[in-house]
């Protein structure tokens, strides 16, 4: 089966989010299921470099000129031929005036005025450059940047016999994210004002790019079972929920997998020593590699340390955080934190390690060899998100030994299992209500496991031992396209 990806990122090209790694790896895991693949993404300036790498500086137009039409005028974008990696084909949709930007979707400012535009002509010059490079059994569309692709397959190139029998796929990777813009943005992609009803692409009277993508798409994925679940209700649907309930037999949760290429304690480069759940020891050397990073040496071995790798927001859940800052400290704790988002969080953290400079310390940004550091050294990891769709951080712990504290929510639920010390039995702690109270109770419980060494042992190998690589999901989705395809034949 040809299978189309379309998504406005993939590692290693450019990333924001989780979507990147996704797109990143799972075409691999198809191919090695024996697809073809093909992966389109927008030509980005920060992508333009690595394309013209050994290639004296050009890269190969694939197909020179696609004309997009828009009301007023016409744009024209190229394909680059991005090559073959590891059996998965790129191309990149190249349109300068458009996508040759700093950043992917806006500055510190706001998002770009023109995203509609923007990925609308990313959507409709991907539809026409597999009439030239190959139309796929299926396009496997991600997010509300690419979601117009499965609108244009059933408008728009309704009568294309080229691609009538092309399914189309829908990932949901966090249905907050929606691609909301004035009403004329219907004549401006020139659809008809039919579709903007509340039925098809109409959301309270805005044009919704991932509502068009739920109407029409022929199956409909999320990267979690319980987020399936939320989603449709009011409180995680995001408004969505009454769509997504009606398209409720054709969504699935798919859990995202992990990337052990890159995140195994046994092999992780950016460790100060290696360790498997048969040889715990090297941990203790990468506990007292991360406090030497975060200049807290004076720490004792029964003080534990938690670890924090996260966006800095409210989704995450912070807000919790700093609401039991100091109950927490007062526990005999450390913690250690890396990441960036809102400047109220970032000054937050700032304050709490200012405060207690021997048991708080964080580094505001984003480095990756501190992420990893972090997940190897710290004995437990904080993660209590007011909704996370996947979460891959939890299970990066997990593999690392490092014991989850998170709440019960998309992902978070359906990886962690909560510690039953009698049977030994459990991965890690949950708590279900978005209350610091019950965040502070599951720490509580980490707090108490930790002080039974032989105990805490067996609840880190249990974490170590299970597998979330993209084997299992990249089976599960090559089911989900031959469905697609089944119904679209």
């Amino acid at each position: 089966m040809h299978i189309v990806f379309a998504a406005s990122e993939c590692v290693p090209f450019a990333k924001t989010g989780g979507l990147a790694d996704v797109v990143g790896a799972l075409p691999r895991e198809m191919v090695k299921l024996g697809h073809e693949v093909t992966v389109y993404l927008p030509l980005y300036a920060r992508v333009r470099p690595l394309l013209s790498e050994g290639n004296g500086g050009k890269s190969r137009e694939a197909v020179q000129s696609i004309t997009i039409p828009f009301r007023y005028y016409n744009r024209f974008a190229a394909i680059v031929d991005g090559g073959r990696r590891e059996g998965v084909q790129f191309y990149f949709v190249d349109c300068p005036e458009l996508f040759d930007r700093p950043e992917l979707y806006g500055t510190a400012g706001g998002e770009y005025a023109d995203n509609a535009e923007r990925f609308g002509l990313f959507c409709r010059a991907v539809v026409e450059a597999t009439k030239w490079l190959g139309v796929p059994e299926v396009f496997h569309v991600h997010d509300w940047q690419a979601a117009l692709i499965s609108v244009y397959l059933r408008t728009t190139y309704a009568d294309d016999s080229a691609l009538h029998g092309a399914a189309a796929v829908l990932t949901i990777h966090n249905a907050a994210y929606q691609g909301k813009f004035p009403p004329q943005t219907t004549e401006q992609l020139l659809f008809p004002w039919s579709l903007f009803t509340m039925d098809k692409l109409e959301q309270y009277d805005r044009f919704n790019f991932l509502k068009g993508g739920i109407v029409y798409s022929d199956l409909l994925t999320t990267v979690s079972r319980k987020y399936a679940e939320e989603i449709q209700t009011a409180e995680f649907g995001e408004q969505l929920d009454g769509i997504l309930r009606m398209r409720g037999p054709d969504l699935r949760g798919i859990l995202n997998g992990v990337d052990y290429a890159r995140w195994d304690p046994a092999a992780d480069n950016n460790l100060a020593a290696h360790y498997t759940a048969e040889n715990l020891q090297g941990k203790r050397a990468c506990r007292a590699d991360l406090l030497h990073a975060f200049g807290l040496e004076a720490v004792g071995d029964g003080v534990p340390v938690m670890g924090i790798v996260s966006r800095l927001a409210t989704q995450k859940g912070i807000d919790l955080v700093s609401r039991i800052a100091e109950e927490l400290v007062s526990r005999d704790v450390v913690v250690t934190a890396l990441g960036s988002g809102e400047p109220i969080y970032e000054n937050f953290f700032r304050g709490w390690a200012f405060r207690h400079p021997g048991s708080v310390a964080v580094r505001v940004g984003y480095d990756d060899a501190l992420a990893h550091k972090i997940e190897a050294g710290a004995d437990m990891f904080l993660m209590p998100s007011r909704y996370e769709p996947s979460g891959l951080n939890q299970m990066y712990s997990l593999k690392y030994g490092t014991v989850p504290v998170v709440r019960a929510t998309g992902g978070l639920d359906d990886t962690i299992e909560e510690w039953d010390a009698d049977a030994r039995r459990g991965t890690g702690f949950k708590f279900a209500g978005y209350d610091p109270k019950d965040l502070l109770a599951a720490v509580d419980r980490a707090l108490e496991a930790f002080q039974d060494k032989e105990a805490w042992a067996r609840l880190m190998r249990n974490g170590m031992a299970l597998d979330y690589s993209w084997e299992g999901p990249a089976r599960e989705y090559a089911e989900v396209y031959e469905e697609a395809a089944r119904r679209r034949a």
